[in-house]
């Protein structure tokens, strides 16, 4: 039997010649050729307000189709709604929360947008696997232009406790939205049973043994945990080049024999880097032998400069960063090395094998792959040390990591003593249970569990829509 066509849809498409780190881009490509199928979200150009055109490129037996945004719908949809909405709440972070109208109703415009432009496309027995919080309107969207085919949505960021979430004032629409789906992926057994709270206590859904959602009006949903992953096998094998290349080896030099203890983060407020700072100065005012020996790497390249938030948070972290090594550092010596930019994927796999600790404590995060690479990049004979934050998706996988509390500097910094100091045998023994787990739960399991899940969902009706908006593409709002 032919495979059914997929149709892979997210905020950004990773176009066949653009690099771009990490391996989930691959693993799309990867299940397209399979199949044959269709990759489409926004281009990442801001046009002149207009109607917007997709662009088709075909690539073999594939089609990647782009749609530029128009800055109003930019400011609105991405920056606004998405962003400055439903990050921080997602995120635990409602003292950030900016919500209004107007950036609502341009995220639903351009969902309607999208779905307007894609509908055209589908075919009836297509896959569409829909990615991330900026889409949550689109299969109801679609639903609206009659497109029957089953579709599913993967949460990549953490779904918030019930309490949490009616704090949003449009939480029931975008259940409503999420309805729709006919498979709902979350990262983490805790996601899920957030997911489940909310439909009982909120909607009044019922949960049936084998976690499908029966709502109001005879409609299931399916509901189930993914967590995403790496592709363990390339990371392992990227890693051996990695350390070769010339920035790893002039990293290696810099370190003149000291450990190196490592942070990658995007700059973002979710990544606790202020309290992780903190801990690492915690660190070597409490264990004084330790200064001059070890050497903390942070790489935060800035992101989404324009919110007032992210331009205090890098100013804070460098006044932090400075004040802990004008404390500590020497003359031939300083503590933190604090870096703001970017590194190419082949770059870090060699950082961090070279790395005897690896710090990666958010302090809310769907999953975080950073932890999952550091791990597959360490030597078998001689393997670092995972510190990972009990509130990262990760951590409720990788059981040989030493778990922290990332609100708690001195459980921190004790956690990062320990791994310096800890013993060869019991570091192995750590490594070799995670690396179990990463081997058998690659990228290419999670991809294949949910899109047979996905396929198997019997087909239904739309879900009968009580009172929510319509937003029409062409109208202003």
């Amino acid at each position: 039997m032919k495979p059914r066509r997929l149709v892979i849809v997210s905020n950004r498409v990773a176009l066949p010649d653009e690099q771009r780190p990490g391996g989930l881009a691959l693993a799309m490509r990867a299940a397209l050729r399979e199949t044959g199928g269709i990759w489409f979200g926004w281009s990442g150009r801001i046009c002149d307000d207009g109607e917007a055109k997709p662009r088709i490129k075909p690539v073999d037996n594939l089609l990647y189709a782009t749609l530029d945004l128009g800055q109003r719908d930019f400011n609105e949809y991405y920056k606004g709604f998405a962003n400055r909405t439903l990050w921080p709440l997602f995120h635990y972070r409602p003292s950030l929360v900016d919500y209004n109208r107007q950036i609502y109703a341009g995220y639903l415009r351009v969902n309607e947008l999208f779905a307007d432009h894609l509908a055209r496309l589908l075919e009836p027995d297509d896959l569409v696997w829909v990615h991330d919080y900026h889409l949550i309107p689109l299969a109801d969207a679609l639903r609206r232009r009659g497109v029957g085919c089953r579709i599913g949505f993967f949460l990549h960021i953490p779904f918030p406790a019930a309490d949490l979430f009616i704090a949003l004032p449009k939480h029931r629409e975008l259940f409503q939205s999420l309805s729709a789906y006919d498979l709902l992926g979350f990262q983490t057994r805790r996601d899920l049973h957030a997911f489940h709270d909310y439909v009982q206590f909120e909607v009044g859904a019922q949960i049936a043994a084998d976690g499908t959602v029966l709502l109001a009006g005879g409609r299931e949903l399916r509901a189930g945990v993914f967590p995403i992953s790496i592709d363990t096998a390339q990371v392992e094998r990227d890693a051996l080049t990695a350390v070769g290349s010339l920035q790893a080896r002039r990293l290696q030099e810099s370190l003149q024999g000291r450990a190196l203890v490592i942070g990658v983060d995007r700059l973002d407020y979710s990544k606790g880097l202020t309290q992780r700072f903190t801990a690492f100065g915690q660190f070597l005012k409490q264990a004084a032998r330790f200064r001059g020996r070890i050497s903390f790497l942070q790489i935060a390249p800035p992101s989404r400069s324009e919110v007032p938030e992210y331009r205090e948070m890098r100013r804070s972290l460098e006044r932090l960063a400075g004040a802990i090594n004008g404390a500590y550092a020497e003359a031939d010596w300083v503590p933190i090395r604090y870096v703001n930019k970017s590194y190419p994927q082949s770059t870090l796999l060699g950082f961090y094998r070279l790395a005897r600790v690896g710090l990666v404590t958010p302090l809310r995060d769907g999953m975080n792959l950073v932890a999952k690479e550091y791990v597959a990049c360490q030597r078998p004979e001689d393997p670092g040390v995972l510190v990972l934050s009990r509130f990262a998706g990760a951590a409720q996988e990788l059981d040989g990591a030493l778990k922290v509390h990332p609100f708690d500097t001195d459980d921190m910094a004790e956690a990062i003593r320990r791994a310096l100091e800890m013993p060869l045998e019991e570091r192995r023994q750590r490594w070799q249970a995670m690396m179990d787990v990463l081997r058998r739960q690659d990228i290419t399991a999670w991809r294949s569990a949910f899109l047979q899940e996905l396929a198997a969902v019997p087909v239904q009706p739309a879900p009968a829509r009580e009172g929510a908006e319509t937003v029409p593409v062409a109208e202003d709002v």
